[in-house]
């Protein structure tokens, strides 16, 4: 019984170091990627807590909108902070006119911010999905394929629609830009890595 115990626990603790060398190798290609230039790091805004937004949301009024709680802009922080510890410096920071979005932004640190229309929600404003998705692929596709990374911060619907992945809040996806003016998936990138 010894040695099957043995056993197992030297089986468990196997599996765990080799889930545990595969992360920090993804990792490492990550952040060598966002460190290259040519991609785009698309993060969904930081916690805010509830689902959608007040049917009477304005844009520019914060009050009519979710917001970010304080473990939302802790983890914007730690995002910000991640990114400068590995050396990922972006050429450009673009957020969606949301406050929540506009405020990881801002909490990430790492220079102005822009907005960018077609980076908004259309989950609630549906008839604005075409235009904005249009809007914002010829926007990718004029950006330089040798530049610095570009970071855009958006919603969980946006990030969805461009890239086909599902993304929980802080987490975002990293996109290699092609002199076609194509883009491609490469990968999560989670908030997690930054804790």
């Amino acid at each position: 019984m010894q040695l099957l115990k043995l056993c197992l626990f030297n089986l468990i603790l196997f599996i765990s170091l080799s889930f545990s060398a595969q992360a920090t190798e993804n990792n490492s290609k990550l952040i060598n990627a966002m460190q290259s230039g040519g991609h785009i790091l698309m993060i969904r805004h930081a916690i805010a807590p509830g689902f959608g937004d007040p049917d009477n949301i304005k844009i520019g009024d914060c009050r009519t909108q979710r917001n970010l709680d304080e473990s939302g802009r802790k983890q914007s922080k730690q995002i910000g902070a991640w990114l400068k510890n590995n050396n990922i410096k972006p050429s450009a920071v673009y957020s969606s006119q949301w406050c929540r979005c506009l405020e990881t932004a801002k909490l990430l640190d790492l220079g102005e911010v822009k907005e960018l229309t077609p980076l908004n929600s259309f989950f609630q404003m549906t008839e604005n999905r075409g235009l904005n998705l249009k809007a914002l692929k010829e926007f990718i596709s004029t950006r330089e394929t040798d530049n610095k990374l570009i970071i855009m911060v958006t919603h969980s619907v946006t990030i969805s629609a461009i890239s086909g992945q599902s993304v929980a809040s802080g987490d975002g996806v990293l996109l290699k830009l092609n002199k076609s003016g194509l883009y491609e998936f490469v990968d999560i990138v989670s908030a997690k890595i930054t804790e």
